[in-house]
């Protein structure tokens, strides 16, 4: 479980992707790395450096002599969840509930009676930001009683996106959300000039070891903070030789990735070509041999195989938890392994001793997709995609080994080295 209490820091740190990125840049500033502005000149380039765009973060530390690769580790801070509305005031009789939307592809039905904090980013009229972290339980989204949905168990629980996950957070009257929120904050939430949010919900339950041999662990938003958590972990301990080590924590990508801050956007090439720019490498020609001299290992989490359901794998590709990192591969792209990136991430997890295994999708499960084929197309860069094992993938409560997260940043510091 090397690393594991770590993690979990990390974890209950991070109840939404700007706190993700927050955490991220401080374990990047307790190893040194100096965050750089964007809208700055960048004449001279910190070797151990790192860019902050919103939820986003791209970090990289530079070798001691001339580089002509790129190493790249790329994940995603954001989690399926529910965000609160601009304006989510609702009343009826003498519940108070907040208006909501779904984000990403959530499993519905794990929202339901749990004690939720809210957290995520406010900006002031004045463009100021503010992280807020409510981590009090403040609001919940009750399941209707079992006797007033007495075949609810026969025929399966259905739920409205719109009608059934309002959360209910107070029954009393004059309950206003911006205002509560402004003495949360200190913000200026006038209703006169409203203030906008950027807010999660999220399962005040902390991240735990669990099991009668304390083998697993359990938190919310393992997918994929535990990629974000190794990658870091990772290039913090790394003395790259004769490449650039970088790693790229990109958000949106549960709905897309296509967004100024997603691996579809320009984020990770705008900040590698004024890296490589400082390195010497200032023209097309020069950029494009790097990239195409360079690797990325897209990681983000893998489908354990689930003791309830086994059906659902393909018995010779079933992640086990506990014993190492996944290499995804599908033949149709929706990762962007292929037999020469493979390779290279085996090669790093030999060098160290570290376990590793193949997920494949059944041909009749069709598997969700990465960053790593947007990245491979953005930039034309070899990319394998690899993940540790999980169960209950876009739950608000996710489960995987308590010791893979370990052997992938063990992994991934082999391959940054």
């Amino acid at each position: 479980m090397a690393g594991v209490q770590d993690l979990m820091t990390f974890l209950d740190a991070s109840p939404s992707p700007w706190h993700a990125a927050a955490s991220a840049a401080a374990l990047l500033g307790a190893a040194g790395f100096v965050e750089v502005d964007e809208t700055e000149r960048w004449d001279e380039v910190p070797p151990a450096g790192y860019v902050r765009r919103g939820a986003a973060l791209v970090a990289w530390r530079l070798p001691s002599g001339s580089a002509s690769a790129l190493r790249i580790v790329g994940a995603h801070t954001d989690s399926p969840g529910l965000r609160i509305h601009a304006r989510p005031d609702q009343a009826l009789a003498n519940w108070r509930s907040l208006g909501v939307e779904i984000y990403g592809g959530v499993l519905l039905n794990s929202w339901l009676d749990r004690d939720l904090g809210i957290a995520g980013r406010v900006v002031a009229p004045d463009g100021t930001s503010t992280l807020v972290n409510v981590s009090d339980p403040v609001a919940r989204v009750p399941q209707l009683a079992i006797h007033l949905d007495r075949d609810v168990n026969d025929r399966g629980l259905v739920l409205d996106k719109h009608q059934h996950l309002r959360p209910v957070w107070a029954s009393s009257e004059g309950t206003s959300f911006a205002a509560w929120l402004a003495e949360q904050t200190g913000a200026d939430l006038d209703a006169r000039d409203p203030a906008f949010w950027d807010l999660c919900l999220y399962d005040t339950q902390p991240a735990a070891v669990l099991g009668v041999d304390r083998s697993l662990l359990a938190s919310g938003r393992l997918d994929n903070q535990v990629s974000c958590w190794a990658g870091v972990t990772a290039l913090t301990a790394v003395l790259p030789t004769d490449h650039i080590a970088v790693v790229a924590l990109f958000d949106h990508e549960e709905v897309g990735s296509a967004s100024r801050s997603g691996a579809a956007g320009p984020v990770l090439d705008s900040v590698l070509t004024r890296v490589l720019a400082s390195v010497g490498v200032a023209d097309a020609d020069g950029t494009q041999r790097v990239f195409a001299a360079s690797s990325c290992v897209s990681a983000d989490n893998a489908h354990a195989i689930h003791p309830n359901y086994p059906e659902r794998h393909d018995a010779g590709h079933a992640p086990l938890v506990n014993h190492g990192p996944a290499i995804k591969i599908n033949a149709n792209q929706r990762y962007a392994t292929d037999a020469g990136t493979a390779a290279l991430f085996q090669r790093a997890c030999a060098d160290v001793g570290v376990p590793v295994q193949t997920f494949v999708s059944r041909n009749n499960v069709p598997c969700g997709s990465t960053i790593g084929p947007i990245t491979a197309t953005r930039l034309g860069i070899a990319t394998v995609d690899v993940g540790v094992p999980q169960l209950s993938m876009h739950s608000a409560r996710e489960l995987c080994g308590a010791d893979d997260p370990g052997h992938l940043a063990k992994a991934l510091e082999a391959y940054l080295g």
